[in-house]
């Protein structure tokens, strides 16, 4: 059986996320997936599309499989992510929803909400997010049309 390549997640998270930062890198490296972080690195409060932009960016880009976003609620870091054309990032609180957004809308980045889920179910969740295949089927279709498109009248 071949050895599956190193997946690359992108990380980035705001100050209210720092808590979980440490404990989701040590969960993913102790898996062996290579980490992009993007920061932020300390408590110094900061403006999480500064973070979650560049996340976002690496996996358009394909410099890296997967993102996880992290803020106070969440909100923040998923709304700034979704600003690009090539990213479905899933506010999720729950591992029902984290494998929902894969199994259903081939979620590409994980948001994660800091203030609101202990630390426990965010890393119950990222595994749950990366194990979960995209279904495709009657679902792919829905994922072509997300893309806002403009189309002149």
């Amino acid at each position: 059986m071949k050895n599956q390549p190193i997946q690359t997640i992108a990380f980035g998270c705001d100050h209210a996320g720092i808590s979980f930062k440490k404990a989701i890198f040590d969960f993913l490296t102790q898996r062996g997936y290579k980490i992009l972080d993007f920061g932020t690195y300390d408590t110094s409060s900061v403006d999480y599309p500064d973070f979650a932009h560049p996340t976002a960016l690496a996996v358009e880009s394909g410099k890296a499989d997967w993102g996880i976003v992290v803020c106070g609620s969440g909100n923040g870091v998923a709304i700034a992510a979704n600003k690009h054309q090539g990213i479905r990032a899933a506010l999720c609180w729950n591992s029902a929803l984290a494998a929902l957004a894969r199994q259903h809308n081939d979620a590409n980045i994980l948001a994660i909400p800091a203030r609101f889920i202990p630390l426990e179910t965010a890393l119950e969740m990222t595994q749950v997010f990366l194990d979960t295949p995209f279904e495709g089927g009657r679902h792919q279709n829905r994922v072509h049309k997300i893309a806002c498109l403009v189309q002149q009248p």
